[in-house]
């Protein structure tokens, strides 16, 4: 029954994630940790974090890591697979469609104004993921400023815009960074 209620779970979280991995967080939040009670916030807020330091996109790693949690390796499984089934046949739909379609002019108005949406909807995503990697749960003041992760978020801005470096070789750079600092810290105290 626990794979029954995971599989339809992550399918309505599929079917309702418009925007992306990000979108889909508040969604997963609800069925898993207010509705179902799978997971405790603390556990919820692991999960974010561990889903987004893994390769892979977020929203898929975070209904790998519910389900494992709920129902083992079978259970992320389930969990995954029901969250990428409706956003599957939904796009492939779309394809089809595309490709018959997509060179009316009233299709292009559409994605033309769909863009600056899917930009609004990343930005909303950015600023969120900021807040949270800056204030951690604290008030959104100057003073309670993670400054430590402020310059290193627009040091790695600067850095993949200025010198194009990889984005996994500036997530690397970054993490070490990091262990220096807490090495740092932990030796001058």
């Amino acid at each position: 029954m626990i794979y029954l209620q995971l599989f339809l779970s992550f399918c309505l979280i599929g079917i309702l994630a418009f925007g992306g991995g990000y979108a889909a967080l508040p969604l997963i939040h609800e069925q898993c940790v207010e509705i179902n009670k799978w997971l405790s916030m603390a556990e919820f807020s692991d999960l974010l974090t561990i889903s987004q330091i893994t390769p892979g996109p977020i929203a898929i790693n975070s209904a790998t890591f519910a389900g494992t949690k709920v129902g083992g390796i079978t259970g992320a499984l389930i969990a995954s697979f029901g969250f990428m089934l409706p956003p599957f046949l939904i796009v492939t739909m779309l394809y089809f469609l595309y490709r018959k379609y997509g060179q009316m002019k009233p299709v292009q108005n559409i994605l033309s104004g769909l863009k600056p949406a899917v930009t609004g909807l990343i930005a909303s995503a950015a600023v969120s993921i900021s807040v949270e990697a800056l204030w951690g749960g604290r008030s959104v003041l100057l003073s309670t400023a993670d400054w430590f992760s402020a310059v290193l978020a627009l040091s790695a801005f600067f850095v993949l815009r200025k010198w194009k470096t990889g984005v996994i070789t500036t997530i690397l750079a970054c993490g070490a960074v990091g262990i220096v600092r807490e090495i740092a810290v932990s030796i001058l105290g």
